[in-house]
């Protein structure tokens, strides 16, 4: 609201001045220059005035600014608890770059069946060896991989397997637990 004595100042031009009368709509001014013009209420800006300052001044709360400035204190993650005696899980990648040195003449066809027969062939190197978990990194893609290797997994009856660590893989990996049964 812009009252009598306030100071403003015109949207789309270089004037500012004190405000003399306020009439419905229509708002005259003194500028800096000593002239009186009017302007429509939409077309002016009330801005601060120094004078007004001290008084602003004293209306701060030191309380709340020192709050705004404290130093945030920062955000606790809870890490990944291991053992001293606990070996990292091998993590194999099932990237067709990182199979083969060149997919040039591989369809897609061919391309998945390299990928689940490696993920086989680990699965079962890691069963034979009594390895307790593997982890798969295929990436987000698609997905097609990571449901073939969730259907490839779900033919073990003593395999489980979850998403890995999102802090590590994101959503491009699985972990893989195997079961150990006595011998």
């Amino acid at each position: 609201m812009i009252t009598k004595g306030d100071r403003v100042e015109v949207l789309d031009d270089a004037i500012s001045g004190r405000v003399l009368s306020v009439q419905k709509n229509q708002v005259t001014i003194e500028t800096e220059d000593g002239f009186t013009m009017t302007f429509f209420v939409n077309e002016i800006i009330k801005v601060n005035d120094s004078s007004n300052l001290l008084n602003d001044i004293k209306r701060i709360n030191v309380s709340e600014v020192a709050k705004q400035k404290e130093i945030p204190k920062p955000r606790s993650f809870v890490k990944e608890k291991k053992s001293k005696h606990e070996i990292a899980a091998p993590e194999f990648d099932l990237h067709i770059e990182k199979l083969v040195p060149n997919k040039r003449g591989m369809s897609n066809y061919d391309i998945l069946t390299l990928q689940t027969e490696t993920a086989k062939r680990h699965i079962e190197f890691a069963i034979r060896n009594r390895i307790p978990r593997i982890i798969f990194i295929h990436g987000v893609g698609e997905g097609i991989l990571k449901s073939e290797l969730d259907f490839l997994l779900g033919r073990y009856d003593n395999i489980d397997f979850r998403d890995a660590n999102y802090q590590k893989y994101g959503l491009g990996a699985t972990e893989v637990f195997i079961k150990q049964s006595a011998m």
